[in-house]
């Protein structure tokens, strides 16, 4: 059948693999992975009571206007309810706002090279032309070149804060031209991406919420997959101008965030001794990774998530064969052009453990 070019180019999402499939290919009945940036606290205990509360109201649509989780998020984050969107994870979201400001084989969207592959595969799908600029030689994003390529072409500017899968963060000083480029151009839209927000350890993170409310082509996009330990709800929200949001409540299909998502909102945001766990957790992970790489004379990058990303010296590919054969599964990052780094997430304690003392075996 004839199909667009460019779904003929689109390299398609790999995810990560799972335990299942390890465990039944290698024969090890223990499997880590720390592959995912998920939460290695899991679910908070909380949040899958009310679950199982609401359980037996899954034969049930979800009330479509989401308006009591609307005004939950306006209280948490001091905004309107009509700054709020929902979205089957924060991609659909990104897909969302593509295909509303974005016209096929016309427009274009501006991304960092090497960051979410989301940016990129979504916009391919949605014929808009991907404007890719490469990294700095610290993996840091380029602000300075993404403002020189912007025009009024590019419709949408994608930035991940912090970036993944390097890890590295904008703080406020560095991202400000870029924010005073976008503000000049009404017709185009600065979506940051903060999927790892809540790891940020930064004291010059700058604060997106308060300038959204300041500058009417920002969006600020959100997830509970992270943090908040929901990544199989599949509950993102995205905060913007009332106009903005009026357009994306116009386009999105009806029920798009589940019923399980949406119950679960007000449990999971009013228990914020779960997101310190959390951080707790993980900011302790990735000061013992950064002591055992420095150890082994490995490079990487500092991280303001809850992953590392680090350079093994070999291909890539080699060592996460030699680990999957140990029950340990990380993520080789070739798809972003990266040949011998690995990311790794934060684990439990005793996890991080058995995974730096099977990195040095395979290393």
């Amino acid at each position: 059948m004839n199909v667009s070019e460019s779904l003929r180019q689109l390299q398609p999402y790999v995810p990560g693999r799972s335990v299942d499939e390890v465990q039944r290919q290698y024969g090890v009945q223990e499997v880590i992975k720390l592959a995912s940036n998920e939460n290695a606290l899991g679910a908070n205990p909380k949040v899958v009571a009310e679950i199982q509360k609401n359980a037996s109201q899954v034969f049930r649509y979800p009330d479509s206007s989401y308006q009591k989780n609307k005004k939950i998020i306006s209280h948490f984050f001091d905004v309107l309810p009509e700054n709020v969107c929902f979205g089957n994870g924060s991609d659909e979201l990104i897909d969302i706002l593509i295909r509303i400001f974005c016209e096929p084989n016309q427009d274009a969207i501006l991304i960092p090279a090497q960051s979410f592959v989301a940016y990129k595969v979504r916009g391919h799908v949605n014929r808009v032309k991907v404007t890719e600029i490469p990294l700095l030689k610290n993996l840091q994003i380029d602000i300075s070149a993404m403002v020189k390529a912007l025009d009024r072409q590019h419709r949408i500017v994608f930035l991940p804060n912090p970036n993944n899968p390097s890890g590295r963060y904008l703080s406020k000083k560095e991202i400000e031209p870029l924010l005073q480029a976008v503000s000049k151009q009404e017709n185009t839209l600065l979506v940051v991406d903060e999927a790892y927000t809540e790891f940020i350890r930064a004291d010059d993170y700058p604060d997106m919420i308060k300038t959204f409310k300041e500058m009417k082509n920002l969006v600020v996009l959100r997830t509970l997959s992270k943090a908040y330990g929901l990544a199989g709800l599949r509950s993102g929200f995205m905060l913007a101008d009332v106009e903005i949001c009026n357009w994306v409540e116009r386009v999105r299909l009806p029920f798009n965030s589940n019923i399980l998502s949406s119950c679960v909102l007000e449990v999971a945001l009013s228990d914020q001794d779960f997101i310190k766990k959390s951080q707790g957790m993980v900011w302790q992970g990735l000061d013992y990774f950064e002591r055992e790489l420095k150890k082994m004379g490995l490079e990487f990058c500092p991280s303001q998530g809850n992953f590392i990303f680090f350079d093994t010296r070999k291909d890539s590919s080699l060592v996460f064969d030699d680990l999957l054969k140990k029950g340990i599964i990380l993520r080789p990052v070739k798809n972003y052009g990266f040949m011998t780094q690995i990311r790794m997430t934060v684990g439990l304690p005793e996890e991080n453990k058995r995974v730096i003392e099977c990195l040095r075996q395979v290393l």
